[in-house]
């Protein structure tokens, strides 16, 4: 219930923890609820910029990267779908 207020706020950032698939059954579900397209897009999920973070520091360290870049307009050029992409 908390994601769904956030979405409709206006909040800088709402982001949710998750794998892949998870995050997007959830984006699913989220669809059922009184949202629109817009307000759902704006979820950011999983959660973090993609740096290989495994531990719980480094995904810290992700979270407030993604946020920095956010809050300051930059785009953020690497998601977690580029990491299957060839190079």
């Amino acid at each position: 219930m908390a994601l769904l207020e956030a979405l409709k706020s206006d909040a800088f950032y709402v982001g949710a923890i998750g794998s892949r698939m998870n995050c997007a059954r959830r984006r699913e579900r989220l669809g059922l609820f009184d949202l629109t397209v817009d307000q759902i897009e704006r979820l950011h999920a999983p959660i973090g910029m993609y740096i290989g973070a495994q531990t719980p520091p480094e995904i810290a360290v992700a979270i407030v990267a993604e946020m920095t870049a956010v809050r300051r307009n930059v785009p953020v050029l690497q998601n977690h779908d580029m990491r299957n992409a060839p190079p």
